[in-house]
């Protein structure tokens, strides 16, 4: 069987391996978003905690999402910007600025705005950078 090409080929291909329940997360997310020039080695993907992981290319997440912390771009399921960036932001993967660019270009296409950072900063604790982050845009936008 032969399916269209897609430029996440990769990504379609480790979620369905994956299972129907899994997520593309994290800098792969981003990607999807196209608000990024972070190059991840590993495709991270949010999986219920029951799922098997054994994938050395994958880098498995078990965090809890509610079901308004998923939407569907390019045909994946994806967490969606702000439920990414706090994901991004709080497992320390991309520098800082890479973080800023993506909320800068977040906002110029409409994906985020700064409420909805605020609310996943508080809904996950020990997400403080928003604020900062938040704080250098506001005053330089």
């Amino acid at each position: 069987m032969k399916f269209p090409s897609s430029r996440y080929e990769d990504l379609f291909i480790e979620w369905l391996r994956s299972g129907p329940e899994s997520v593309i997360s994290h800098e792969n997310a981003l990607s999807v978003y196209d608000v990024s020039d972070i190059i991840s080695v590993e495709i991270h993907v949010i999986v219920p905690r029951t799922a098997s992981r054994r994938r050395k290319e994958i880098k498995y997440h078990t965090n809890k999402l509610e079901e308004n912390e998923v939407t569907r771009r390019e045909g994946l399921p994806v967490t969606t910007f702000p439920r990414t960036l706090a994901d991004i932001l709080k497992s320390g993967v991309a520098a800082e600025e890479q973080v800023v660019m993506a909320i800068r270009d977040g906002k110029k296409k409409g994906l985020v705005m700064f409420e909805m950072l605020r609310y996943e900063a508080e809904k996950l604790s020990g997400w403080r950078s928003v604020s900062i982050h938040t704080g250098r845009l506001n005053s330089s936008a």
